[in-house]
């Protein structure tokens, strides 16, 4: 195995990546696993507890990471986000969007506020934050953002009408915003995960639901959060994905195979 050549690929020694929704199980996965490959991670989420400690793991790890608190759903706090890292680290060479709520309440019980707060913390995050973080990129000469997708994005999915929506919109926004600043060497990109039970969708985990789950996914199983980095580290990579923009990267056992 030539260590030198697999470094130039998928090493992050030097660069400096923006987690935020961190402090969450799956985006916790990617911290950990971006940091192992070099880069100093910023782990941005709202609680100072949970950031903390996934910042003491990754060292713990070996690797390097910062907390900065933020509210993804602020333009405030986001700017402020940027302005801290840029300040304390130089610049932003990545940027992962991992904020997301979800919700199993039936289509027409879902309240104008509940619609909200899932469009807020899943699209308008995503969108404000690269709002803000893009120009940062452009001016620097480059740099790569991952949005985090769903298998959602392709396929419409029961009991989680909003969610998936939102998850829709976001491949969209992501297409749409690759095309537009691919000339100025920002790359946004996608990735999807299928079924990791986390903290937010377990509640609607029922014994049916999984089995149902498991009939429809070839692989038989869970992921689990640290099967997302791979892809991660393809997607972010300036070398291993240097033409690689627009696209969506599902890591979901095969779900998104399975017809019949």
């Amino acid at each position: 195995m030539n260590a030198e050549f697999l470094q130039k690929q998928f090493g992050f020694d030097g660069q400096v990546c923006v987690v935020i929704g961190g402090t969450g199980v799956l985006g916790g996965a990617l911290c950990e696993g971006i940091a192992q490959a070099g880069a100093h991670v910023v782990v941005a989420g709202r609680s100072t507890e949970r950031g903390e400690e996934r910042v003491k793991a990754i060292e713990k790890l070996g690797g390097q990471a910062s907390f900065t608190a933020v509210d993804a759903t602020s333009r405030e706090s986001l700017q402020q986000l940027l302005d801290t890292v840029v300040t304390e680290h130089g610049g932003v060479d990545s940027l992962i969007n991992g904020t997301g709520v979800n919700s199993a309440t039936p289509y027409l019980e879902i309240t104008d506020e509940e619609l909200q707060g899932i469009f807020d913390a899943n699209f308008m995050g995503t969108h404000l934050a690269c709002q803000t973080f893009i120009p940062h990129m452009v001016e620097k000469g480059g740099g790569s953002i991952l949005n985090i997708g769903s298998v959602t994005c392709f396929l419409p999915l029961s009991r989680v009408y909003m969610y998936a929506a939102t998850k829709a919109a976001i491949l969209n926004l992501t297409q749409n915003m690759a095309r537009e600043f691919a000339p100025q060497n920002v790359r946004i990109n996608c990735l999807c995960p299928g079924f990791f039970p986390a903290e937010q969708n377990r509640k609607i985990l029922s014994p049916d639901r999984t089995e149902s789950i498991m009939r429809h996914t070839p692989m038989n199983r869970f992921g689990l959060p640290e099967e997302l980095v791979g892809a991660a580290l393809l997607l972010l990579s300036p070398t291993a994905g240097s033409f690689i923009t627009g696209t969506a990267i599902y890591v979901d056992g095969g779900f998104t195979a399975m017809t019949i």
